[in-house]
């Protein structure tokens, strides 16, 4: 596949200057950095893309070669800039038409990277806020210990492949035409393994749970991921092992709400406290605190105790705990609490004595009666 011109990769002008060009690639690195992009192999190689256009236009020499000569100015296997270091027609056309045709002249066939892996790791609130070790069994393929990864029986080797030496692709030339394909002897290799190793059957590879022991930092919330490194598949033919990305996530808890480094809850006020003030005990991560309640509390009100919430994993700020109260109307009453509620609600009057007591609820009915008065004239 041909490459993008790297002006366009990093959207800046041909004539973009050094400061315009460091700032484009910021703005792109930040976005499609492989930390971000949740192992998205097609966004992994867009951020390839990118630190490979950063590195050229940023150097002063690699610029004007790619300026003259465009994508081959700057090929390695040339040897520099331009069309030197012994390239002939040949080559040229090769890199033109096996671009085409899929792949590029002479490329040696790597061993692939082992993939990285996934683990879901469910956590309590407590958990996730202070921290835990745990053990978790990942299910993956590891380096066989008898051919350890070489695929080739103990005592012996891979042996470089005789149809295409070692590179992995065969070419075939029609004129100016040079097509490449996958070598059918080594399937793409370079390599052939005449005795296969008897664990591993020639793979270099076998399936086994390995259990590890992770350290999850204190403030983890849902969404935060912990890179283990090498710790996924193992490569092929002894290439380097994935990586492990532990996905946390945290379970609902029955009390408190996260939101950032805050924590919130909802505490039920009695009646009588609310209309009396006193104290209330409030639950935290930390274990129950006393709140003094000031006189004619409303329900929905919210208390703020600093620092009570959750230390940040990443700036170390320690949140707060928002408790909002809701004042609970008394239930299951009996015959004499009715009468003695009867006496106090007679004992507010009617009215604008009422209102004195219940202002919300008389504010609320004026402004009834204002919208029924406006709709009748």
């Amino acid at each position: 596949m041909s490459k993008r011109d790297y002006y366009e990769v990093l959207g800046v002008d041909k004539s973009a200057g050094e400061r315009e060009i460091k700032k484009a690639y910021k703005k792109l690195a930040m976005k499609y950095h492989p930390d971000r992009t949740q192992g998205d192999k097609a966004l992994e190689e867009k951020f390839k893309e990118i630190q490979e256009a950063y590195e050229v236009l940023t150097d002063g020499q690699k610029r004007a070669a790619y300026d003259q000569y465009g994508h081959a100015g700057v090929d390695p296997n040339r040897g520099g800039a331009g069309f030197g270091g012994g390239a002939d027609f040949g080559d040229i056309f090769g890199d033109v038409f096996g671009d085409i045709f899929g792949g590029g002249r002479g490329r040696q066939s790597r061993a692939r990277q082992g993939a990285d892996l996934r683990y879901n790791l469910e956590m309590s609130l407590e958990e996730a806020v202070r921290g835990k070790e745990v053990e978790i069994r990942v299910p993956t393929l590891v380096a066989c210990d008898s051919c350890h990864g070489s695929g080739a029986k103990k005592g012996t080797s891979p042996k470089t492949c005789p149809t295409c030496h070692g590179q992995g692709q065969v070419q075939m030339r029609q004129g100016f035409f040079a097509v490449q394909q996958t070598c059918p002897t080594c399937s793409g290799r370079g390599k052939i393994i005449s005795d296969p190793c008897n664990e591993c059957h020639g793979q270099g590879r076998k399936e086994e749970t390995k259990t590890l022991s992770v350290k999850v930092p204190a403030g983890v919330d849902t969404g935060d991921r912990i890179r283990l490194s090498g710790e996924g598949e193992a490569g092929e033919s002894g290439a380097p092992a994935g990586d492990l990305y532990v996905q946390v996530h945290v379970r609902d808890h029955d009390i408190f709400t996260r939101d950032g480094n805050n924590l919130y809850c909802e505490v039920p006020l009695s009646f009588t406290t609310a209309a009396l003030g006193g104290e209330l005990q409030v639950p935290t991560l930390d274990g129950k605190v006393k709140l003094k309640v000031s006189p004619e509390t409303q329900t929905g009100r919210m208390f703020r105790l600093r620092g009570k919430g959750v230390k940040s994993v990443r700036s170390g700020a320690i949140g707060d705990l928002l408790c909002k109260v809701v004042v609970e109307t008394p239930v299951n009453l009996s015959a004499k609490q009715k009468e003695l509620l009867k006496e106090l609600d007679e004992s507010m009057g009617k009215g604008t004595d009422a209102a004195k007591h219940r202002p919300k609820e008389q504010g609320f009915f004026d402004g009834v009666k204002k919208f029924f008065d406006d709709l009748t004239n």
